[in-house]
């Protein structure tokens, strides 16, 4: 009886515990299969996120997320409702010429190519379902720096 009185109350708490949060745990990996970032994700459909969509002139640079790994990129906002402002550093040799978007199964949602005189764009996201999506930058010289993002 004691057992049972006390797997019951276990089952209680731990139900309240697991419905407590609203969080989600993605983690990134590399090349090795080695975990290198955990992000916690808060889907709390009751919080108040960024605006629905804001004009690019009235972007302030306090506002722009840093990219984790890469200094030359910035993006705002995160969670992203209607479209994603991207900004990046580009040099003569070494310039973007294409952004793509990915969702979680890896397949090619939007694709913007010629953006090679460009230093930002807008991405949308307005037909895109609630989830995680991986933004794609593509440099002349061939190399790829990806962005997390959530759409709300």
């Amino acid at each position: 009886m004691k057992r049972l009185i006390l797997f019951l109350l276990f089952l209680a708490v731990s139900g309240e515990v697991v419905g407590q949060t609203n969080d989600h745990i993605q983690f990134d990996y590399d090349t090795a299969g080695n975990q290198i970032k955990r992000y916690v994700i808060d889907i709390d459909p009751d919080r108040q996120v960024s605006p629905e969509s804001v004009p690019i002139k009235d972007i302030a640079e306090e506002d722009l997320v840093k990219a984790d790994i890469y200094d030359d990129i910035k993006y705002y906002p995160n969670p992203v409702r209607e479209e994603l402002y991207v900004t990046w550093v580009t040099t003569d040799e070494n310039y973007v010429t294409a952004i793509e978007l990915y969702n979680l199964n890896g397949q090619l949602i939007y694709r913007l190519p010629n953006l090679e005189k460009e230093k930002a764009t807008t991405i949308p996201f307005g037909n895109c379902a609630q989830g995680l999506y991986t933004v794609a930058l593509q440099y002349k010289k061939g190399d790829r720096k990806t962005l997390k993002v959530m759409k709300h």
